[in-house]
């Protein structure tokens, strides 16, 4: 069965010097006839096509491939073997420089990059009643393309300079910028969106000035947590105007038109009337009518599907959640997380209660797949095409009900849907804010916020209102009441993030934006052994794990332009 297949091939330094020789005007065209408002308009939606056009299976801008670093998730798939290099990445032993899928991300992002700044070229050039805001909303996904990079890579080429010759790409390095500086140069990318940009936008994938909001209160928050240190990765300090940018950008004034959806299971429905509801700030828009054959669905997720016979036959499996998450969703005689003791046993359906967020985030044996009871899940090769190695859970954020098959879950090269990917939802924006507040000692700030969120989780319950009294499941979640200190505020506001966008690909990222990701993931391998045997040799090394390496493609074409991350080789 096909699963992880080879990526690109040929390492392109920073690919943008290739690929902008596709926008450099050909022929006998004048200046004047390549630099209509029609040619920039042309230019500009291209350069929105390519952040779904340029990922797939194996590099999903989603991040999902790269997330199995986390403690949410195993990678899946029938065993070691199969996507092997992501195995490496899992255990995080044998990751190699010259590994394809260390380069395949780099070369689709640095494409994305060159897409945008030949749009970006052409609006300076050009002259029309839409350019300041098409410009703005270029900015905006040069932003993003910059803090993909930035999250996986740390140290990367910035290409801000949307008129770099062929020769100037070639010069670029690196480290001409440190940690912060970077985090800034996305950061002025971003605040020319959000000077520009309209509240409204008739186009549902445009960014809207409350799109540049979000993104910029999530850049600070990273920002905020300063790994400056050239010979480690460790976080030096907390800066405390990055935090307060945070409580700037997540203002609720700047939110009218958003907000948290009646039931968190809202956003991940994928047919129409769910699609770009309140709670979607931005969001990447993937469609199936649009008079082709496939359309634009979203094959990134491809490999994510279990294998049912007759339904979902060639399912690859992969992605699937750990017991470890799965028991963070355990709530105590109160109600409330079990922040330091969730592990002490696993989840019991019969016994424990349960925040009704894990029902909708994990399908799981002895429920009905993706709410559809014609779907039980079994400890059987369906839901396991490992056969039990990686447990039998199967991700439900990313999968489509069974009974849509054809008109939202669509057979090609793989499985792909027309659902919308949300990067923005106003859940992590509240979440952003409340961690700032924590972070600055407003403990009561940041609860109160954490109760919204909470408050939201459960009523969630319209596609599993039947759990209780079918299954023996036992929802319960409360709100925190009382008062709590900094400390205890901060690990609040961690866990409600997890529990919140658990399998939403933020969770890896998160622990080594906190500088946790050696003391978390170290804990976790050795406490997961047991369900995933696989552990056996895993073990994180701080100051090296926590970014990929730079491709060995890439150094090796930079003519001594780029410096390896710490750690690697």
């Amino acid at each position: 069965m096909a699963a992880l297949s080879l990526g690109m091939g040929g390492g392109i330094l920073s690919s943008c010097s290739s690929f902008l020789e596709e926008h450099v005007p050909q022929g006998t065209l004048s200046d004047e006839q390549v630099k209509t408002p029609e040619n920039a308009e042309a230019m500009v939606v291209s350069a929105y096509a390519i952040f779904t056009s340029a990922e797939d299976i194996n590099s999903s801008f989603s991040m999902w491939n790269f997330d199995v670093r986390s403690d949410d998730a195993y990678k899946g798939g029938s065993g070691t073997s199969d996507g092997d290099v992501f195995h490496q990445l899992e255990v995080q032993q044998g990751v190699l420089t010259g590994n394809w899928n260390i380069n395949d991300m780099w070369v689709r992002l640095y494409k994305c990059l060159s897409r945008v700044n030949a749009a970006i070229a052409l609006l300076n050039e050009s002259d029309y009643g839409m350019k300041q805001q098409r410009l703005a909303e270029m900015k905006f996904l040069r932003a993003y393309g910059h803090f993909l990079l930035k999250r996986l890579y740390k140290h990367i080429p910035f290409v801000v300079d949307e008129n770099l010759t062929y020769d100037d790409y070639n010069n670029l390095t690196n480290t001409t910028y440190n940690n912060d500086e970077g985090w800034q140069l996305i950061i002025d990318d971003l605040m020319e969106a959000y000077n520009t940009l309209p509240q409204t936008q008739e186009d549902k994938g445009r960014p809207t000035k409350a799109s540049a909001a979000a993104f910029l209160a999530k850049v600070y928050l990273y920002k905020a947590y300063h790994q400056d240190d050239e010979n480690s990765n460790q976080v030096t300090s907390i800066n405390q105007q990055d935090l307060e940018k945070v409580i700037e950008f997540t203002n609720p004034a700047l939110y009218t038109n958003y907000g948290l959806e009646e039931d968190m299971h809202n956003n991940f429905r994928p047919e129409d009337k769910f699609e770009n509801g309140k709670e979607s700030v931005w969001a990447i828009q993937y469609s199936r009518n649009d008079g082709s054959t496939f359309g634009n669905l979203n094959w990134s997720y491809g490999l994510i599907p279990p294998n049912i016979p007759e339904v979902t036959d060639g399912g690859c499996d992969f992605y699937k959640p750990s017991q470890n998450l799965v028991n963070a969703y355990r709530t105590g005689n109160d109600g409330l997380p079990l922040i330091d003791n969730f592990n002490e046993k696993d989840y019991d359906k019969a016994t424990d209660n349960a925040d009704p967020r894990l029902f909708l985030t994990v399908g799981m044996p002895g429920l009905p797949y993706m709410f559809n009871p014609k779907f039980m899940m079994e400890e059987t090769s369906i839901w396991s095409r490992s056969n039990g190695l990686y447990g039998y859970y199967v991700s439900l954020k990313h999968n489509i009900d069974p009974a849509l098959l054809d008109d939202y879950l669509i057979k090609g090269s793989y499985w792909a849907s027309p659902m919308n990917r949300i990067v923005f939802r106003y859940a992590d924006v509240l979440l952003e804010r409340a961690e700032a507040y924590a972070q600055l000692g407003q403990s009561a700030e940041a609860i109160k916020l954490v109760n919204q969120v909470r408050s939201r989780a459960a009523s969630s319950t319209q596609m599993i209102a039947s759990y209780p009294s079918k299954y023996g499941v036992k929802f319960y979640v409360s709100n925190y009441t009382g008062s709590y200190s900094k400390e205890q505020a901060i690990k609040i506001v961690k866990m409600e993030r997890r529990l919140e966008l658990g399998m939403e690909s933020e969770r890896f990222f998160d622990l080594v934006r906190w500088g946790e990701a050696a003391t978390v993931l170290n804990k976790y391998y050795a406490e997961e052994i047991g369900h995933c045997a696989i552990y056996s040799s895993a073990h994180f090394t701080a100051n090296k794990d926590e970014y990929l390496p730079i491709p060995f493609e890439q150094i090796s074409a930079s003519n001594g332009h780029y410096t390896q991350n710490i750690g690697n080789w």
